[in-house]
Protein backbone atom coordinates (compact mmCIF):
# COMPACT_ATOMS: atom_id res chain seq x y z
CA UNK A 1 0.00 0.00 0.00
CA UNK A 2 1.62 3.05 -0.96
CA UNK A 3 1.07 6.33 0.64
CA UNK A 4 0.43 9.61 -1.47
CA UNK A 5 -0.18 13.22 -0.20
CA UNK A 6 -2.70 15.67 -1.43
CA UNK A 7 -2.41 19.42 -0.80
CA UNK A 8 -6.06 20.57 1.17
CA UNK A 9 -8.37 21.90 -1.08
CA UNK A 10 -11.15 24.73 0.03
CA UNK A 11 -13.94 21.93 -0.72
CA UNK A 12 -11.98 19.37 2.07
CA UNK A 13 -12.65 21.14 5.03
CA UNK A 14 -15.49 18.75 6.45
CA UNK A 15 -12.99 15.89 6.82
CA UNK A 16 -10.28 18.50 7.77
CA UNK A 17 -12.19 19.81 10.86
CA UNK A 18 -13.33 15.76 11.64
CA UNK A 19 -9.74 15.00 12.13
CA UNK A 20 -9.35 18.20 13.98
CA UNK A 21 -12.24 16.96 16.44
CA UNK A 22 -10.90 13.18 16.64
CA UNK A 23 -7.35 14.82 17.65
CA UNK A 24 -8.68 17.47 20.42
CA UNK A 25 -10.79 13.77 21.74
CA UNK A 26 -7.04 11.78 21.52
CA UNK A 27 -5.32 15.13 23.62
CA UNK A 28 -8.72 15.12 25.96
CA UNK A 29 -9.03 18.73 24.25
CA UNK A 30 -12.86 18.61 22.61
CA UNK A 31 -13.99 21.70 24.63
CA UNK A 32 -11.41 23.73 22.78
CA UNK A 33 -12.45 22.91 19.52
CA UNK A 34 -14.52 26.26 18.17
CA UNK A 35 -13.34 25.74 14.19
CA UNK A 36 -15.94 25.69 11.94
CA UNK A 37 -15.48 24.58 8.05
CA UNK A 38 -16.34 28.35 7.27
CA UNK A 39 -13.12 29.72 9.86
CA UNK A 40 -10.66 26.95 8.60
CA UNK A 41 -11.60 28.05 4.93
CA UNK A 42 -10.86 31.75 4.99
CA UNK A 43 -8.02 31.05 7.31
CA UNK A 44 -6.70 28.83 5.36
CA UNK A 45 -7.37 29.53 1.39
CA UNK A 46 -8.68 33.30 2.30
CA UNK A 47 -5.93 34.54 4.24
CA UNK A 48 -3.32 32.18 3.59
CA UNK A 49 -2.41 31.93 6.91
CA UNK A 50 -1.42 27.66 6.86
CA UNK A 51 -0.98 24.75 4.67
CA UNK A 52 -2.66 21.23 5.00
CA UNK A 53 -1.30 18.02 3.40
CA UNK A 54 -3.77 15.02 3.93
CA UNK A 55 -1.94 11.39 3.54
CA UNK A 56 -3.88 9.34 0.98
CA UNK A 57 -4.18 5.51 1.26
CA UNK A 58 -5.94 3.62 -1.76
CA UNK A 59 -7.82 6.79 -1.83
CA UNK A 60 -8.80 7.04 1.78
CA UNK A 61 -7.93 10.36 3.60
CA UNK A 62 -5.90 9.06 6.66
CA UNK A 63 -4.80 11.83 8.80
CA UNK A 64 -3.56 15.33 7.97
CA UNK A 65 -0.90 17.74 8.53
CA UNK A 66 -1.23 21.67 9.29
CA UNK A 67 1.56 23.70 8.95
CA UNK A 68 2.62 27.47 8.44
CA UNK A 69 5.97 29.77 8.21
CA UNK A 70 7.78 31.23 11.10
CA UNK A 71 11.25 33.09 10.81
CA UNK A 72 14.22 32.19 13.06
CA UNK A 73 16.68 35.78 13.52
CA UNK A 74 18.83 33.25 14.75
CA UNK A 75 18.93 31.25 11.46
CA UNK A 76 18.44 34.47 9.54
CA UNK A 77 15.92 32.10 7.46
CA UNK A 78 12.15 30.76 7.62
CA UNK A 79 10.94 27.32 9.08
CA UNK A 80 7.97 25.26 9.06
CA UNK A 81 5.87 25.29 12.07
CA UNK A 82 3.65 22.08 12.31
CA UNK A 83 0.82 23.01 14.80
CA UNK A 84 -0.97 19.01 14.18
CA UNK A 85 0.21 15.86 12.69
CA UNK A 86 -2.62 13.33 13.28
CA UNK A 87 -2.86 9.96 11.67
CA UNK A 88 -6.07 8.01 12.55
CA UNK A 89 -5.42 5.31 15.35
CA UNK A 90 -6.19 2.36 12.72
CA UNK A 91 -3.72 3.70 10.41
CA UNK A 92 -0.89 3.98 13.37
CA UNK A 93 2.28 2.09 13.55
CA UNK A 94 2.79 1.56 9.86
CA UNK A 95 5.30 4.15 9.12
CA UNK A 96 2.40 6.82 7.58
CA UNK A 97 3.27 9.92 10.33
CA UNK A 98 7.19 9.20 9.68
CA UNK A 99 6.50 9.21 5.73
CA UNK A 100 3.98 12.51 6.33
CA UNK A 101 7.11 14.39 8.54
CA UNK A 102 9.63 13.25 5.78
CA UNK A 103 7.23 15.12 3.40
CA UNK A 104 7.41 18.23 5.04
CA UNK A 105 11.16 17.75 5.70
CA UNK A 106 11.97 17.23 2.59
CA UNK A 107 9.55 20.50 1.70
CA UNK A 108 11.55 22.50 3.91
CA UNK A 109 14.61 21.09 2.81
CA UNK A 110 13.77 21.83 -0.91
CA UNK A 111 12.60 25.81 -0.14
CA UNK A 112 16.16 26.26 1.61
CA UNK A 113 14.31 26.67 5.28
CA UNK A 114 16.04 26.41 8.59
CA UNK A 115 14.20 23.77 10.54
CA UNK A 116 11.36 22.09 11.38
CA UNK A 117 9.26 22.47 14.67
CA UNK A 118 6.41 21.37 16.38
CA UNK A 119 4.86 21.16 20.07
CA UNK A 120 4.22 17.83 22.11
CA UNK A 121 1.48 17.40 24.87
CA UNK A 122 4.39 16.48 28.27
CA UNK A 123 2.13 13.39 28.91
CA UNK A 124 1.89 11.59 25.28
CA UNK A 125 5.10 9.23 26.00
CA UNK A 126 3.82 7.38 22.39
CA UNK A 127 4.59 10.69 20.43
CA UNK A 128 7.49 11.73 22.10
CA UNK A 129 9.89 8.21 21.78
CA UNK A 130 8.27 8.34 17.82
CA UNK A 131 9.85 12.42 17.78
CA UNK A 132 12.60 11.02 19.46
CA UNK A 133 13.21 8.15 17.10
CA UNK A 134 13.56 10.54 14.06
CA UNK A 135 15.73 12.61 15.71
CA UNK A 136 13.96 15.65 17.28
CA UNK A 137 15.09 16.81 20.25
CA UNK A 138 13.00 18.78 22.80
CA UNK A 139 13.72 21.89 23.19
CA UNK A 140 14.93 22.38 27.04
CA UNK A 141 14.74 24.93 28.86
CA UNK A 142 12.06 26.53 27.08
CA UNK A 143 8.49 27.11 27.96
CA UNK A 144 5.44 27.83 25.80
CA UNK A 145 3.13 30.92 26.62
CA UNK A 146 -0.29 31.36 25.20
CA UNK A 147 -2.51 34.77 25.11
CA UNK A 148 -5.52 33.30 24.38
CA UNK A 149 -9.44 34.28 24.69
CA UNK A 150 -10.42 37.47 27.32
CA UNK A 151 -6.79 37.49 28.47
CA UNK A 152 -5.61 38.17 24.66
CA UNK A 153 -8.23 41.01 24.43
CA UNK A 154 -7.98 42.46 27.70
CA UNK A 155 -3.99 42.73 27.23
CA UNK A 156 -4.54 43.93 23.58
CA UNK A 157 -6.72 46.76 25.06
CA UNK A 158 -4.06 48.06 27.57
CA UNK A 159 -4.74 45.87 30.63
CA UNK A 160 -3.73 43.18 32.53
CA UNK A 161 -4.75 39.73 32.37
Amino acid sequence: MSLTFKQAKPGDMGILLSLIKELAGYEHLEHEVTATEEILTEWIFTKKKAEVIFPVLEGKIIGYILYFYNFSTFLGKAGIYVEDLFIQPAFRHKGYGKQLLQHIAQKAKDEGLGRVEWACLDWNKPSIDFYLSLGAIPMEGWSTYRLTGKNLIKFAQGNKG
